[in-house]
């Protein structure tokens, strides 16, 4: 199964320095729904899941690596607006930097657990996308943001279906 959508990624590129779009991007990036949290997140649930759901396992593994593309992308757009690509977001109140922990996993270890997490999370993480779509005026992040909104989407759907098929197999 192919976990990308199948059009190019935008090369990052912005009009101008932005650190407020920055600041935004950061959230995505390394957020509790960011891109560094599933990336971590997926990689515990494939070692968790790999002598009983070898399928998943793996599945889990090649969906971390586009979610490391993300960041990749998502890395260099920050930059190119204008702050240095750390694991942090802003308090929005204070503007107090945020570092990314390990407390951003769920370390839940039965697969429907799981699965039911990882539709949550790539659920909320569109949205996030959806709004910082919506807050960011700048065409070439805005493209970005949409083409990784699309991998998303293809993440949850096989979320949702290997729940369902558990769930069914489960009934029987």
């Amino acid at each position: 199964m192919d976990f990308q959508f199948n059009k190019p990624y935008p090369k990052p590129e912005v009009i101008c320095k932005n650190t407020e779009y920055a600041k935004i991007l950061l959230q995505d990036y390394a957020g509790e729904y960011g891109e560094d949290s599933a990336i971590h997140l997926y990689m515990f649930q494939n070692l968790i899941l790999s002598k009983q759901y070898p399928q998943i396992a793996n599945n889990l593994f090649h969906i971390s690596v586009i979610e490391m593309h993300h960041l990749k992308l998502l890395g260099k757009t920050i930059e190119l607006l204008g702050i240095t690509p750390e694991y942090i977001t802003y308090d929005a109140d204070s503007n107090k930097k945020i570092y990314w922990s390990s407390q951003n996993i769920n370390y839940a270890t039965s697969v429907i657990d799981i699965l039911k997490l990882d539709i949550e999370k790539e659920s909320h993480a569109i949205q996030e996308y959806q709004a910082h779509y919506q807050a960011i005026k700048d065409p070439y992040v805005r493209e970005l943001l949409l083409r990784i909104i699309e991998d998303e989407k293809i993440h949850l759907d096989y979320f949702k279906k290997q729940l369902l098929a558990l769930e069914m197999k489960n009934m029987d």
